[in-house]
């Protein structure tokens, strides 16, 4: 038995939308077949995206998609992507598998992907490779609303209105594929290029924060897992003869960090695994937490305000890929395991949503922690779909103050992880969303749940459950999808029990 507390009238702070974004790169299908097909394909398509993704996407809410990487968008000059396709330059993506890029998915393609989707964009320049000028140069063909060389030429190209670049990163992972930097000079590269992404319609005067839609929100670069010299190097450079309401000139701050149960050589099979490894992923899933905590006590020092977001936009599960498969691709399958990972995750991050603003998963289609896989006219959701789409209430919603009481759990000392993982918030229809998931291999635990502040009168939920190696595939599609659970309230007790490896969404009214 677990006993859960909620205080649904003691507000904890915003989930901003965006903590449920994702991540899209010119990385083996994700783009190329995964969304974009052309227009000239026998796969249903607007504009060349494919029509059952977007419906797919857009029922999760996608609310903020990153593109074009990723290593690859610091090698990745804009101007090849765009003008007439068949005089589009073609390039050797380096980085993943040594493939032609044609460069048919470009900026004009992206942003009707985003118009397809209803979200918000998250450009990530290329520092690494690419000059002032050509950074300068794309956030002008992008946003200026007026006579320039840049808006003429996108309004030769067809597209004479400006778009909204929401997010705006200034290189990427630049501590190792992006330039192999130090801290302090990449964070003096970051002020350099950040002074030319011009905030075009005025803002330039405007008090920096990661909550001001006016602006384009710039992203620094941050570090990779646990490497705290880095943040505390670029914040310490950024911060550097700064006027204090300009916080650095960066709006977030980014944050890398990938689930490998088996360490990053080895990796570990996404399908065959033992319940040892089952904990071994789930613990090292749980380890954001501390991540989170460590990067922010150093970001505090320097923005006590919490105006800088932590952008934790690479997240998920990375194991060796599919056999058969090009290892460049990084095309994995998608059990219950990644879904409790997502579940884990996600609800550290709504717990944290005072200092993480944004997040995004790696990746959307195809690679990596992908929420749908295709081959070919088929598409499949993963298990990590149904989670966002039971999350998905948490969006812009309140995160309220609540309290689950577990055992620990596991079968090695160092990989131990609470028995439950949970978060609730009000959404805003006035609804309590929770959100819990069960971390054990073989136990259910039935849950009694407490709510003060709240006149709870109806109940009801949805849960996802199946086997640890439960998995969907393009033969059996829905192996794994969620399915209405009883809940029973009664004298303002609500309780239910949560089978061995769930995920449960309950919606509670007054």
């Amino acid at each position: 038995m677990a006993t859960y507390y909620i205080n649904a009238g003691q507000k904890m702070g915003k989930i901003n939308k965006e903590i449920y974004g994702h991540f899209s790169e010119h990385l083996g299908r994700c783009i190329y077949e995964g969304m974009y097909v052309g227009e000239n394909s026998d796969i249903p398509n607007v504009n060349g995206m494919r029509t059952d993704v977007v419906e797919a996407l857009k029922e999760i809410r996608v609310p903020v998609l990153r593109w074009p990487g990723g290593c690859f968008a610091d090698e990745y000059h804009w101007k090849d992507g765009i003008g007439p396709k068949e005089n589009r330059k073609k390039m050797i993506n380096t980085h993943w598998g040594g493939v032609v890029e044609d460069n048919s998915f470009g900026t004009h393609e992206y942003m009707e992907l985003c118009r397809q989707l209803g979200c918000e964009t998250y450009v990530n320049g290329n520092l690494g490779s690419g000059t002032v000028q050509e950074m300068s140069e794309w956030i002008e063909y992008m946003t200026f609303d007026g006579v320039s060389p840049m808006a003429d030429l996108r309004a030769k190209n067809g597209h004479p209105e400006p778009w909204k670049v929401d997010f705006f990163g200034v290189g990427n992972e630049n501590w190792g594929c992006g330039g192999n930097m130090t801290p302090e000079f990449y964070a003096n590269e970051y002020r350099r290029y950040q002074t030319y992404v011009r905030q075009y319609g005025g803002g330039e005067e405007k008090e920096r924060s990661i909550d001001n839609p006016e602006l384009i929100r710039k992203i620094a670069c941050g570090a990779n897992v646990a490497d705290t010299e880095w943040t505390q190097g670029v914040l310490k450079t950024l911060f550097r003869h700064c006027e204090p309401q300009f916080h650095g000139n960066a709006d977030g701050l980014s944050l890398h960090y990938y689930v490998h149960p088996e360490g990053w050589e080895i990796k570990g099979s996404a399908t065959d695994f033992d319940e040892k490894v089952w904990y071994k992923t789930l613990a090292k899933a749980q380890y954001m937490d501390d991540l989170i905590r460590m990067h922010g006590a150093i970001m505090d020092e320097y923005d006590p305000e919490k105006k800088i977001g932590m952008i934790v936009d690479e997240w998920g599960t990375w194991f060796t890929v599919e056999p058969g498969t090009n290892p460049g691709f990084l095309y994995q399958q998608n059990t219950m395991r990644d879904a409790l990972v997502a579940c884990i995750t996600l609800n550290i991050f709504n717990k944290h949503c005072d200092r993480v603003k944004m997040a995004c998963l790696a990746q959307i289609v195809n690679v990596l922690q992908s929420v749908l896989l295709t081959e070919g006219e088929q598409m499949i959701k993963t298990p990590t779909w149904y989670v966002f789409r039971m999350f998905r209430e948490h969006q812009d919603a309140q995160l309220v103050n609540s309290h689950i009481e577990t055992e620990t759990i596991g079968e090695e000392e160092q990989y131990m992880v609470p028995s439950l993982s949970e978060s609730a918030s009000i959404d805003k229809d006035g609804r309590l969303q929770i959100t819990i998931g069960n971390l054990s291999a073989d136990k259910d635990y039935p849950v009694d749940t407490h709510i003060a502040g709240f006149a709870a009168k109806k109940a009801s939920a949805q849960i996802l459950a199946g086997q640890m190696r439960d998995m969907n595939t393009f033969d059996e599609p829905d192996t794994v999808m969620t399915r209405e659970h009883e809940v029973k309230l009664q004298d303002g007790v609500l309780s239910f029990t949560l089978p061995a490896h769930s995920v449960i969404k309950i919606t509670v009214e007054q």
